[in-house]
């Protein structure tokens, strides 16, 4: 499988692009921004995106879904439980001196155990709130890759003080969910390095005592 992680934007959002080369179809995930780059990234590969997918609403990681969906015309996938605040795009502009960007409708939404297929590779939705309440992120078995939206971090956690927000929320999530993953798990977070699930048990302070 085709795997490239792109930082987009001012806020440097890991934009995931997922490729199959026998198919040449391609998946999106999180295209904040910088979609010329992208662009650029599908060209180089041959690929023909058949869905986008949005791990939260904040404006960092869905920014750039219209534009793309223009470009493509491929499906936009969201937990529909962060519909309310994909509404208040121009809200979350304003906290980041931010042009608002155009918005999309959401095509589908991304409910916990959903499946997708990029040729014979298997993507599965989990719904992990706490960060947002809609918050997901994208486990991939078959390439033990786990694509955590801003839910865990190398380090750290998801911060929990903006709207729809919830401490305790997201470490049963990520308790519940994540740390039941192999340990060899790469994790590639919303934003920074990527790590494992087996790192995050022992070093990281906000899972301590999980």
């Amino acid at each position: 499988m085709i795997h490239e992680v792109l930082a987009v934007g001012q806020l440097g959002c890991n934009c995931s692009i997922l490729g199959d080369p026998e198919t040449g179809e391609g998946i999106v995930i999180d295209p904040g921004d910088d979609i010329s780059e992208i662009e650029a990234i599908l060209s180089k590969h041959g690929l023909m995106v058949k869905m986008i997918l949005i791990t939260h609403a904040h404006i960092d990681h869905i920014g750039g879904a219209a534009k793309l969906k223009a470009s493509t015309g491929a499906p936009v996938y969201m937990n529909e439980n962060d519909a309310e605040l994909y509404k208040h795009l121009d809200v979350q502009a304003s906290w980041l001196g931010m042009e608002v960007p155009e918005k999309t409708a959401i095509d589908g939404g991304l409910k916990d155990g959903d499946k997708f297929l990029l040729g014979a590779t298997e993507l599965v939705a989990m719904h992990t709130p706490g960060h947002t309440q809609g918050s997901s992120c994208i486990w991939i078995p078959g390439e033990k890759t786990l694509l955590a939206g801003d839910t865990l971090f190398r380090d750290s956690i998801g911060r929990t003080d903006l709207p729809g927000g919830d401490g305790r929320q997201i470490l049963r999530s990520i308790a519940g969910k994540l740390l039941e993953l192999p340990e060899d798990t790469v994790v590639v977070p919303g934003h920074g390095d990527s790590t494992t699930i087996g790192r995050e048990k022992k070093r990281n302070p906000f899972l301590r005592g999980l």
